[in-house]
């Protein structure tokens, strides 16, 4: 069928990955939030984005237990319909809370919060500014808009600045949108020089700290707060899926349109909303950020641990600490060498290929929990030194 023809390319691409398919990795079990059984054999977890390692955390278990046993699997609704339950409302209004700001949304993922926000946001008269490395999500959602969609040099101002004034009068009508921490290379926008610029040109400013929010902060709240720039940021997004270790998404603003996102959001009005359970582990998890600094300080502990681990091998692991490193290797064939020889080590990392990684690269891609022990971190350590760095394939 000519239908089908175009699975030809995608076949041939899925031969080339090998015996071993690095997008198909099954966890057989689950020993903690650090350890999985891979294969058959124990594995620790190193590219999972559970920073806080809040998966296993008992009073989240416990907390979606009850929900299961009060209120069952699902809404069977959207948030529209009959999907809203009191659980929903009182999500919103921890995270509002958290914020400071006038009110939040949920949504049932982190990829349909920001599908349901720029759908939102975006109108046929309107203009977006992407950060040409933000994620898929990011340009999905845009592309799916009526506006004009435009992007600007990763992490460049300048590049930003020439590109709002070629707009002119548009600039008023543009939305700026970057990630805070990049999920790929873990290196976080200029933010503070960002907000100027917006702010000279009349633009607004969507914030993607879907890898920042319970990392980056002094409370948690994400490359804005550490910044100093909370007040002038026009919508921040966030997931559930990372920090706080469910699944989910939600948006925030000082303004107070915002309220008004689900009467103009399609993602919003026809998707089911999250479970119950679902929701209140989200709401226990929320509670650990803001209570238990202790995680955050042990999450950047093993960070510093990991970084200066790979750093001592020689290895070039971005400019700036971050929960998200990545080892740049050659090519396509040396860095799925690299992934499996990793993976049968006993550590699981991420491959990351054209065109997910950013100007052609391959690499891999390790993110650190506050779970992870010394023992694991080291053990992460002496495997990357016996896979990638005295490999003969790959020196």
């Amino acid at each position: 069928m000519k239908l089908l023809e175009k699975f030809r390319e995608v076949a041939e691409l899925r031969r080339g990955l090998g015996e071993i398919d690095p997008t198909s990795v099954v966890v057989e079990g689950l020993n903690s939030a650090t350890e999985g059984i891979v294969n058959g054999r124990p594995t620790i977890l190193a590219g999972t984005n559970n920073y806080l390692g809040l998966t296993f955390d008992e009073q989240g278990i416990a907390a979606g237990r009850a929900a299961l046993s009060e209120a069952g699997t699902g809404t069977t609704g959207s948030r529209m319909a009959n999907g809203t339950y009191a659980g929903h409302r009182a999500l919103e209004a921890e995270l509002a809370d958290f914020y400071g700001y006038p009110s939040a949304v949920v949504f049932s993922t982190g990829y349909a919060a920001n599908l349901g926000s720029l759908a939102a946001l975006l109108g046929p008269d309107d203009a977006v500014l992407l950060d040409a490395d933000a994620h898929a999500s990011l340009f999905d959602g845009c592309r799916l808009c009526p506006a004009k969609v435009f992007t600007f040099r990763h992490n460049d101002p300048a590049s930003l600045d020439r590109r709002l004034g070629r707009l002119g009068e548009q600039a008023g009508r543009t939305l700026v949108v970057i990630e805070g921490l990049y999920g790929v290379l873990g290196d976080r926008a200029p933010i503070a020089e960002i907000v100027e610029i917006k702010a000279r040109h009349g633009a607004c400013l969507f914030v993607d700290e879907a890898h920042s929010f319970g990392v980056l902060g002094e409370k948690g709240l994400g490359l804005a707060e550490e910044a100093g720039v909370l007040d002038d940021v026009d919508f921040i997004m966030g997931t559930f899926s990372k920090s706080l270790g469910t699944t989910g998404g939600f948006c925030v603003s000082r303004h107070e349109e915002l309220a008004l996102f689900p009467y103009r959001s399609r993602p919003y009005m026809f998707t089911a909303s999250p479970s119950p359970a679902v929701v209140e582990c989200t709401r226990s998890a929320l509670r650990a950020i803001r209570t238990r600094p202790e995680l955050r300080a042990r999450l950047w502990r093993n960070a510093t641990r990991l970084r200066e681990g790979l750093t001592q091998l020689g290895l070039q692991v971005g400019d700036t600490p971050s929960p998200v490193l990545a080892i740049r290797l050659g090519d396509r064939a040396g860095a799925l060498a690299a992934w499996n020889g990793m993976l049968r080590e006993g550590v699981y990392v991420n491959l990351m290929l054209p065109p997910a990684a950013p100007a052609g690269s391959s690499l891999l891609r390790m993110s650190v929990s506050a779970a992870h022990t010394d023992a694991q971190i080291d053990e992460i350590v002496r495997v990357t030194r016996r896979v990638v760095v005295e490999s003969p394939e790959l020196t």
